[in-house]
C-alpha cells in the first residue's frame, strides 16, 4: 500500500515563506532530497502531486492547493478509507512547539489546528500519523512561548520567518525530511524515535 505524505500550507506566492507553510516546505524538501520528479497539478485532487520510492516503498507526496483550512478536501481524494489512513502522514506547523523542535504523533487530537481538523473530518478518523513542526518562539523551560488572542495567533502563523530564524528553520526542515524518509522506509516507530529526540 502506498504511503501518502501530505504537507499542509497555503498555496500561492504570498504564503511561500510563512510559518504556516512549514509542512508544505518539509514535503518539498523530501521531494528534492529523494530526487522525485517535479510536482504536477492534479485537478481531481486539487493538489500538486509527485510519486516515487523511498527505500523500497511507494510514496505519494501531496501539496494541497486548497487553503489550509480546507486541506481535507484534497486529502480525502487519496485516502478513501479508515484503513488507508493508517498509511497517511500529515506534516504541519504547530504553535505549541518552539522553533527548532518537532514531534511525531499518531491518533491524536488536532490541538486546534484548522488544517488538521479539516483532514480528520474528511478522512473520518484521527488514526493517522502527524509530524508537528514547531513555529513558536522559545519561552520558559524550553517550551513554546504562548501566543494569546486570535489576531496575534493569525499574525504569528501567516507571518514570514524572521532572518534570525532562518538557520533554525533550515535545520528543522532537514530533520523533518529525514524523519519522513525513516517513516516511509522503516516505519513509524523508528521515525518517531528520531523525530522526538532533541
Amino acid at each position: 500500500m502506498t504511503t501518502i505524505i501530505v504537507g499542509l500550507g497555503n498555496p500561492g506566492k504570498e504564503y511561500e515563506k510563512t510559518r504556516h507553510n512549514a509542512g508544505r516546505n518539509a514535503v518539498e524538501l523530501v521531494a528534492k532530497n529523494e530526487k522525485f520528479e517535479d510536482f504536477i497539478f492534479n485537478k481531481k485532487v486539487n493538489a500538486l502531486i509527485t510519486k516515487g520510492e523511498i527505500g523500497k516503498e511507494g510514496v505519494t507526496l501531496v501539496l494541497p492547493e486548497t487553503m489550509m483550512n480546507n486541506s481535507g478536501k484534497a486529502v480525502c481524494q487519496l485516502v478513501k478509507s479508515v484503513k488507508a489512513a493508517k498509511n497517511l502522514l500529515v506534516i504541519h506547523d504547530d504553535l505549541d512547539l518552539p522553533l527548532g523542535t518537532m514531534k511525531m504523533v499518531f491518533a491524536r487530537g488536532s490541538g486546534g489546528h484548522k488544517g488538521v481538523e479539516s483532514v480528520m473530518r474528511a478522512v473520518k478518523t484521527q488514526d493517522f500519523a502527524r509530524l508537528r513542526i514547531g513555529i513558536s518562539a522559545l519561552g520558559k523551560k524550553n517550551r513554546a512561548k504562548k501566543v494569546v488572542g486570535e489576531e496575534k495567533v493569525i499574525k504569528q502563523v501567516i507571518g514570514k520567518w524572521k532572518p534570525a530564524e532562518e538557520i533554525a528553520v533550515k535545520k528543522v526542515l532537514k530533520k523533518a525530511a529525514e524523519a519522513v524518509r525513516l517513516y516511509a522506509a522503516e516505519g513509524i516507530e523508528v521515525a518517531t524515535q528520531f523525530a522526538n529526540t532533541r
